[in-house]
């Protein structure tokens, strides 16, 4: 009888420890400093859990080394739920592909919850004489040497969606600056100094608006209503383009599955707003809603899809 009791309390306290959460404050880990997308993901998901579970969603920004110190606090927090993490395409899709991590961004995370994502975009200095995607290939083609291209950094999203776009296209390189930052490589290119980026929509709008930025596709499966004229990759004949600059949230490995459909059943309502859905526009980020096994396969696909590339172009760092 004492030994039946054992095993019905032991399968009730999960359910329990569910229903009971959260019970106290929740950290949520943003792997950056104050200010910009993952910041800005991280304080709107605290917002609106604090408002929903009538308990407080504390943000605590932890930058440098590409993500790793907040991935492996995540990481080694326990897996009841208090301790989540803004997870992103640096930290759970580009930094696996070419790094050797002290983590693994598949086994030792819960994936919770897809936020959204924003596209990046092919972008060219306007005094390179073309005046959408083939004339600037065929340009690029002809003249190597006369094309510089800029990346926000080695193994970052903006360099490796351009060597797929590079490798796509057949196009040379003789000229590739990686710059500490997409910021500082805009600034180049306004400059003159750099022909090609592919940062993500948000840090290119202004450029583009104010016609010192070309655009010439953007990634993701259609049309994005900022630049609703601009095609996409796919429609300009090179498929699998659909990448995007992705955040969402993970917890420990482990997490009580009755805590992970909980917080995402409120992400995913708390995305459903009209309004919060303006908000996270105003940095170019769509809503991209999903259940947690949804997510994780999306996690999954996301490094493959990088560790390919970064094999197939030798792009590896090895800190």
């Amino acid at each position: 009888m004492t030994r039946l009791f054992i095993t019905v309390l032991a399968a009730l306290l999960p359910l329990l420890a569910g229903a009971q959460y959260p019970a106290k404050p929740v950290k949520i880990m943003v792997p950056a400093q104050p200010g910009g997308g993952l910041d800005l993901i991280g304080r709107t998901v605290a917002d609106q859990l604090s408002r929903a579970l009538d308990q407080s969603f504390i943000v605590e920004n932890s930058g440098g080394a590409g993500g790793t110190i907040a991935s492996m606090t995540t990481a080694r927090a326990a897996p009841d739920g208090y301790t989540l993490m803004v997870g992103y395409v640096g930290t759970h899709g580009t930094n696996p592909a070419v790094r050797k991590l002290p983590y693994d961004a598949i086994k030792d995370f819960t994936p919770v919850a897809m936020v959204g994502g924003t596209p990046n975009l092919l972008v060219i200095q306007p005094s390179v004489p073309a005046s959408d995607l083939k004339s600037f290939i065929d340009y690029a083609r002809q003249n190597p040497a006369k094309v510089n291209y800029g990346t926000g950094g080695i193994g970052l999203l903006n360099h490796l969606a351009l060597e797929q776009f590079r490798a796509a296209a057949g196009l040379e390189a003789p000229s590739y600056a990686h710059y500490r930052g997409i910021g500082p490589a805009i600034a180049d290119m306004l400059g003159g100094q750099i022909h090609v980026l592919m940062p993500g929509l948000a840090a290119a709008l202004p450029h583009i608006r104010a016609g010192k930025l070309k655009p010439l596709a953007i990634t993701g499966l259609q049309r994005h209503p900022l630049v609703p004229d601009l095609p996409t990759f796919e429609e300009s004949g090179f498929k699998g383009f659909d990448g995007v600059q992705w955040y969402g949230i993970v917890g420990p490995a482990k997490l009580p599955p009755e805590i992970t459909r909980k917080l995402n059943t409120e992400i995913n309502k708390a995305i459903a707003s009209p309004a919060l859905q303006q908000r996270l526009a105003g940095e170019a980020i769509a809503v991209m809603p999903m259940t947690p096994e949804d997510f994780g396969k999306f996690i999954q696909a996301d490094i493959a899809r990088w560790s390919a590339l970064a094999r197939e172009r030798n792009i590896r760092l090895d800190d």
